[in-house]
């Protein structure tokens, strides 16, 4: 059977290609399967040797969602088979397999020779943030919706979130990452998780004026139509909600441990603020452990490359899986749907050797699945 992505290309009027891909399983908003990964990757290596590909595009099927993240009810079978091995080469290590390939074309679209249009249209969250987080050029629609909300299935922000969360202005990505806060394409512009706002009427237009473009200098051709078409749309900017609230957002931050940044937060959840209280009511339902492990993760990976801060994360996730909450989390959300949760832990005791336990390296550095990325991305 065919992974559920669709691959093509399209001629421009100078004679060259654009490589599209499109992400098509509407039906469980493009979630991202092990299946989709290991064909993005293989398409993606052979467009980049060939000369006529002179940039790609990337899209989720339907009207939508993007990408509304990675397949984990496929992650919690695995969790409840004990394929939670280290070998990601081996059936008992199913679980580092697909964080191992993700976490590899993450950093692959990151460090693309070539350029990469993101039309990020609709729901884009989690494993979908880190496709848009690694293309070139991101775009975001009015109706975009982005969010990495893994504190409610008691996993944290991964993907490159240890990374890029750590860019983002002020105490925003702390904060964004803790709540797993809803982001509309403003907010997204200015936490820098896109790059041009264009009106989702607009696709078939942009992409058509890619086509007639002039490819001889590829980036500043897409510069070129992008910039058209977001002057175009930027009436059509939502309000913005993040950069209004940074003074909040830094007050609520600001603390003197992780555990008071946490209560700060959640004692927050009878604010005021909706877009406040609906962040903090988050956090307080979302798990103990995992709030715990992200402020530790974004601290650890604060001043490290993007190829560090992944192969940090693969040892965190698989250890989410054998120590943490995710199959729990996942069971509540996606399985029983009960929404009620058993987390193994309340906001305030979550014991030290717990947290140690998750933190620890999986694999040493020389045997790390991820030891050959490098960070070189093209001029």
């Amino acid at each position: 059977m065919s992974a559920p992505v669709q691959f093509d290309t399209l001629a421009t009027a100078d004679g060259h290609r654009l490589g599209r891909i499109t992400l098509d399983a509407p039906k469980s908003l493009n979630a991202l399967s092990l299946e989709m990964i290991d064909a993005i990757q293989a398409q993606i290596g052979v467009w980049a040797e060939d000369a006529e590909i002179v940039a790609l595009w990337l899209e989720g099927a339907g009207d939508k969602a993007f990408c509304a993240g990675g397949d984990v009810v496929a992650l919690y079978r695995a969790i409840a088979e004990g394929h939670t091995g280290r070998d990601p080469e081996t059936a008992d290590g199913a679980v580092a397999r697909y964080f191992t390939h993700e976490y590899r074309l993450d950093h692959a679209l990151h460090t693309y020779p070539k350029p990469i249009v993101a039309w990020g249209d609709g729901i884009v969250m989690g494993g979908g943030m880190g496709l848009l987080a690694g293309a070139s050029h991101r775009v975001v629609t009015p109706r975009s919706m982005l969010a990495m909300p893994e504190i409610t299935i008691g996993l944290y922000p991964d993907v490159g979130a240890s990374w890029f969360l750590n860019r983002m202005p002020g105490a925003s990505g702390t904060f964004l990452g803790l709540t797993g806060a809803r982001l509309n394409a403003s907010d997204a512009l200015f936490v820098g998780l896109a790059d041009r706002l264009i009106a989702a009427e607009r696709r078939d237009a942009v992409i058509d004026d890619l086509l007639n473009a002039n490819w001889s200098r590829p980036r500043p051709a897409i510069e070129r139509v992008l910039r058209t078409h977001a002057e175009a749309s930027r009436e059509l900017a939502p309000p913005a909600e993040v950069a209004p609230r940074q003074q909040a957002i830094a007050a609520l931050t600001d603390a003197d441990s992780d555990e008071d940044l946490i209560a700060a937060i959640i004692a927050a959840s009878d604010s005021d603020d909706a877009w406040i209280a609906r962040a903090a009511r988050s956090l307080a339902a979302g798990s103990p452990l995992s709030a715990r492990l992200i402020l530790r993760q974004l601290a650890r990976c604060r001043r490290v490359s993007l190829a560090e801060a992944l192969r940090s994360e693969l040892d965190l996730s698989l250890a989410c899986a054998t120590h943490g909450d995710i199959a729990e989390g996942v069971r509540a959300l996606l399985i029983d749907k009960d929404h009620a949760p058993a987390w193994r832990h309340t906001h305030d005791a979550v014991p030290a050797a717990d947290l140690e336990a998750c933190l620890a390296p999986a694999w040493p550095r020389q045997s790390h699945p991820l030891r050959e990325l490098h960070d070189h991305v093209a001029d």
